[in-house]
């Protein structure tokens, strides 16, 4: 039988009763001061995360052991599992629906919502309005590039529905022929032929005028140089005695158009001569001329070198009046195509309406 003790207690004091030591788990044995632990296995770490109430978001740093809870980056996506297994090919790549294109409409031009730009183009050059719109976009062009250059007006306007053929190939004649015709018809093709008439080289009167241009066109004629139904034009100048000693000279210009049936003549301005040029030329024929029925064989020109030697005989009308031969036949061929544009059936190209 265990005897009591008493303990004195001092007044003021308590002291507590002894309690029972701590129980220490056998993984960690106690360390005492002075004492050196006994050696123990090396540690293994467990990649994951020590049980507690926090859990990471993200995977452990690279080269640590150790989740780090500072360290919260975002969680990465998640996507769908599919049976994907490469690359698709070509053929089995889906687009969105697009509207069917029908090329053969498109290359026939058919006219409708499918028509295309082609169509649209087809439709419009049909349009009076959209041709009116070209045709004037074009005459502006084109009198901007003969205001630039005049000498590029004849380029421009040849070709067309209009050919004639002048009978001659001076430019005096068939550049005057050429430009009157395009001025009336927009454009025309216009070539020059030499030909030959069986009048004198200087007639005289207006029977011989007409009869050294028919004689030209005659001439292209019979030679198989033109068409028989080729449209022809011939300029033969010739003097006349219009008032009491007092000469003039003119020219006739013959239009002659067989396809259509229509015959033409019309004469230039008459162009005084001086009294001692007509002199001149009649005295240098001899009597015996066998085409005095038609003329006189020194023509005017060469009674102007003869007298003056400065004035060109082939245009000595420029020295005179200021005109130039070229274009006083120019102003009666401007007429002479106006009355032939009349004169053309309705439905001929180049006839206005």
């Amino acid at each position: 039988m265990m005897e009591e003790v008493s303990h004195p207690v001092e007044s003021g004091t308590l002291t507590p009763p002894p309690t029972a030591p701590p129980v220490v788990s056998s993984t960690s044995p106690p360390t005492q001061v002075g004492m050196t632990p006994p050696p123990q296995a090396p540690m293994s770490y467990s990649t994951s995360p020590p049980s507690s109430s926090y859990t990471p978001t993200s995977a452990p740093l690279q080269g640590s052991a150790y989740p780090s809870p500072m360290v919260q980056n975002p969680a990465p996506p998640t996507y769908p599992t599919s049976n994907y297994q490469g690359t698709p090919e070509a053929s089995t790549i889906m687009l969105p629906d697009m509207p069917e294109y029908n090329t053969d409409q498109e290359n026939r031009g058919d006219s409708g919502s499918a028509g295309g730009m082609w169509g649209w183009f087809r439709s419009a050059s049909q349009n009076t309005f959209v041709q009116s719109v070209v045709e004037k976009t074009k005459t502006g062009v084109d009198r901007m590039i003969t205001t630039l250059d005049p000498g590029m007006t004849p380029y421009l306007r040849q070709g067309g529905d209009i050919s004639v053929i002048v009978a001659s190939e001076k430019m005096v004649k068939w550049g005057a022929v050429r430009d009157a015709f395009q001025r009336v018809f927009g454009t025309a093709n216009v070539k020059g032929i030499p030909a030959q008439s069986g009048v004198a080289p200087q007639p005289v009167g207006y029977a011989a005028g007409l009869r050294g241009a028919r004689d030209r066109i005659s001439y292209l004629r019979r030679s198989g140089l033109v068409d028989e139904r080729q449209l022809c034009v011939a300029v033969e100048s010739f003097i006349a005695e219009l008032l009491p000693d007092k000469w003039f000279d003119i020219g006739c210009v013959m239009l002659e158009d067989p396809a259509r049936n229509i015959n033409l003549e019309m004469f230039t301005q008459a162009v005084p001569i001086p009294p001692e040029i007509v002199s001149h030329v009649q005295s240098a024929t001899p009597s015996d001329y066998n085409l005095s029925w038609s003329g006189l064989s020194v023509t005017i020109g060469q009674a102007f070198q003869h007298h003056m030697p400065w004035v060109q005989p082939t245009d000595w009308h420029k020295t005179l009046t200021g005109q130039s031969r070229q274009t006083i036949i120019y102003d009666a061929v401007v007429t002479l195509a106006g009355l032939y544009q009349e004169k053309l059936p309705k439905t001929t190209p180049g006839r206005p309406i």
